[in-house]
């Protein structure tokens, strides 16, 4: 099963911190200089599957299987880096080694799964997609991604969408206070909707502060204000890869305002997609956005690719390497958007 190559960085970033060294930064060598090469030279696959075949995948729990096998991994990674950090008196260099590795952990097997959980239709899924967004302080993107950002993608409105000639510099901060910003707003229209109390066990906002305060209390209890530190910087490192991802997704896109002052309806056409196939496995076929938004209710699995939707020409780990130097990014993507979205 070729998806247990998502694996693949929670292993090598837990062997390098086991080894310690310059061997901390494995998961950073992997993720950013490793796949992006192989990127280059394996070839994309644009093949879509056939309905008997999308029928047997959506009927395989299998596929399932191999998100909720991340909790566990992500939170075993966690616990052993803590134990690892506070239990030995390391030299700063491999101090954000570890950070970094934990925190591609945390984007890569946290966030971008509980992504995908936080679309089904189970209160057990959801629950663990909750329970992902945890150690990266960005259980509010729950609320956010699901009633904001599949609403509002490719417009003004949406602060998860960078504009053109926007460096991701300057996406990160709109976005990060953007992001938590709106999930309070929609949160305040769903309690006045229904009726809720501050203390409801339906308003999350107010439960999901109160599970974030928990969980840093919980690690400095244990670990001390070396464990904190550690905890809170390698989940800064995990949603600031989010909201990486989140830059390169809908890069200078725009949907039209229609006479009536509501924008066109969400297409293939509104999201940058890329069949790179590393990228592809890693990220649990994100990179076939265009298709996720189109039907957000599509699992993973069954994500198909559309020939009018923008493609990105490198898959979408080598296109954030790009996106960390704005002028390369510019010369590289800006020629792609179509005229009618600048």
């Amino acid at each position: 099963m070729k998806y247990l190559f998502a694996y693949s960085i929670p292993v090598i970033g837990m062997i390098g911190i086991y080894f310690g060294g310059f061997w901390t930064y494995a998961a950073l060598l992997f993720a950013f200089v490793m796949i992006p090469l192989l990127e280059l030279i394996l070839p994309i696959d644009e093949r879509n599957y056939d309905t008997e075949t999308i029928s047997k995948r959506l009927h395989n729990k299998f596929f399932d299987v191999l998100l909720l096998l991340n909790v566990p991994i992500v939170y075993g990674a966690i616990l052993f880096s803590l134990y690892r950090i506070t239990q030995n008196q390391l030299p700063i260099y491999e101090i954000i080694g570890m950070t970094l590795s934990l925190g591609i952990i945390l984007g890569a097997n946290g966030i971008n799964v509980a992504h995908e959980l936080g679309h089904r239709n189970t209160m057990f899924e959801k629950i663990m997609g909750k329970i992902l967004l945890i150690p990266s302080h960005y259980t509010h993107f729950f609320i956010e991604h699901n009633h904001g950002h599949h609403l509002h993608v490719s417009t003004p409105e949406d602060p998860s969408t960078a504009k053109f000639n926007q460096s991701l510099y300057s996406f990160w901060f709109q976005t990060v206070t953007g992001t938590y910003s709106k999930a309070w707003q929609i949160q305040k229209k769903l309690n006045k909707i229904e009726n809720r109390s501050l203390l409801s066990i339906k308003n999350d906002m107010f439960w999901f502060t109160v599970i974030q305060v928990t969980y840093l209390l919980t690690i400095y209890y244990f670990f001390g204000f070396t464990g904190l530190f550690f905890a809170i910087f390698s989940g800064i490192v995990g949603f600031l890869l989010l909201e990486t991802i989140n830059y390169i997704e809908h890069y200078g896109l725009k949907r039209n305002q229609l006479a009536s002052g509501r924008y066109e309806r969400v297409t293939e056409k509104h999201s940058w997609n890329s069949n790179h196939v590393l990228g592809r496995i890693i990220l649990y076929e994100l990179t076939r956005h265009s298709d996720h938004h189109f039907k957000s209710q599509k699992k993973y699995q069954i994500l198909e690719y559309h020939d009018v939707s923008p493609q990105m020409p490198y898959g979408y780990p080598t296109s954030m390497v790009l996106s960390f130097f704005p002028p390369l990014w510019f010369a590289v993507m800006n020629k792609r958007i179509p005229v009618n979205m600048k």
